[in-house]
């Protein structure tokens, strides 16, 4: 017994050393976010997604902590951002429909394609503030939902 439980420790050594093996521990400390984003148009294009902090949040042309761009196959598309340090995080994504890598707008400023703010905020005149779209993401597995809104759908609304 005492010749398997060596070897047992001997390999286990081994496979730590040769990075088989991350502590459980490592694991935990960063985070992995699902996003599950509902009333994708059937137009097609891209969902582009950015998950901003705070600070970066603000400005349009800052570069996301993470992002995703996925081809739209109409539906409910859900998208995996891994190895996010945790923290409080905001999400906007928006249906690149003519995939020109921007959103388009009217010359007032009214979005022309779908787009989708964490906790489904609706903008008033600009997008939402960003304690109205923040929230928290914990070490380990975590889920956000949110809806796609057009600039039709929210003045219907009123």
């Amino acid at each position: 017994m005492r010749k398997y439980l060596k070897l047992h420790k001997f390999a286990l050594a081994i496979a730590a050393l040769s990075g088989w093996m991350v502590p459980a521990h490592a694991q935990d400390e960063n985070a992995t976010l699902v996003v599950h984003v509902h009333n994708v148009s059937p137009k097609g294009g891209t969902l582009r997604l950015g998950l901003y902090d705070q600070a970066r949040y603000p400005d349009d042309d800052a570069a996301p902590v993470a992002s995703a761009d996925v081809r739209v196959e109409g539906g409910e598309h859900v998208i995996t951002l891994t190895n996010i340090p945790p923290g409080t995080y905001a999400i906007q994504t928006f249906q690149d429909i003519n995939s020109n890598n921007k959103m388009d707008t009217s010359w007032l400023g009214i979005p022309l394609e779908p787009f989708g703010f964490s906790r489904d905020a609706q903008p008033r005149l600009s997008k939402p503030r960003f304690a109205a779209v923040k929230f928290d993401l914990a070490p380990g597995l975590n889920e956000q939902s949110l809806h796609l809104q057009n600039s039709v759908s929210l003045f219907a609304a009123k």
